[in-house]
């Protein structure tokens, strides 16, 4: 062994440092709080980092204001249905429709990729019409506008035991009553 070696461990040790560290055990939890640290706010100008629903991405498309202005939010149409995954009926499953807009469309075509936008902002949410499925998943939406809608649904698909969500694009016109089938 080198004469140098046995000098600097000491040095090391005395200094504060760590050869190496240990390595936690597969039970332990390790979690850093920062205390006593003022929140800071970001410079003027700059949107501060949202933080994010765990399983979500970020919209890249802000919120289109004159596109929704242009947008009735009630009208006389009727939307009904049933939501069918693998030929089964899917009981108490959510159901929308969504008008078609450049933002709906980011959300369809993301979900239509197996992953979920970040929640919808407000605004878009007042022109968009839920309900839930019954037990033999039959569904029905009512007091809807004219106009291009995102019907979507999503279940447990009883094969794979996966969610599925399913989104079908639909026009209706004014006091029109649609029937239409969700299925895979």
């Amino acid at each position: 062994m080198k004469r140098w070696i046995p000098m600097l461990l000491p040095g090391l040790l005395l200094a504060g440092c760590e050869i190496m560290p240990p390595a936690p055990s597969p039970t332990e939890r390790i979690e850093v709080v920062d205390r006593d640290v003022e929140p800071r706010e970001a410079p003027e100008g700059v949107e501060p980092p949202r933080e994010m629903p765990p399983g979500r991405v970020a919209r890249q498309v802000a919120f289109p204001e004159a596109e929704y202005a242009a947008l009735e939010k009630q009208g006389s149409g009727v939307i009904s249905g049933r939501l069918t995954l693998g030929g089964q009926p899917v009981p108490d499953a959510g159901i929308s429709a969504a008008p078609v807009t450049t933002y709906s469309a980011e959300a369809a075509e993301q979900a239509l990729a197996g992953r979920a936008v970040e929640p919808a902002d407000p605004r878009a949410r007042e022109y968009t019409h839920a309900t839930r499925t019954d037990d033999s998943g039959r569904f029905r939406l009512s007091g809807l506008p004219a106009g291009e809608f995102y019907l979507s649904g999503s279940g447990s698909d009883p094969a794979s035991g996966e969610t599925q969500v399913v989104i079908r694009q639909v026009q209706l016109r004014d006091g029109q009553q649609l029937e239409t089938e969700l299925s895979r």
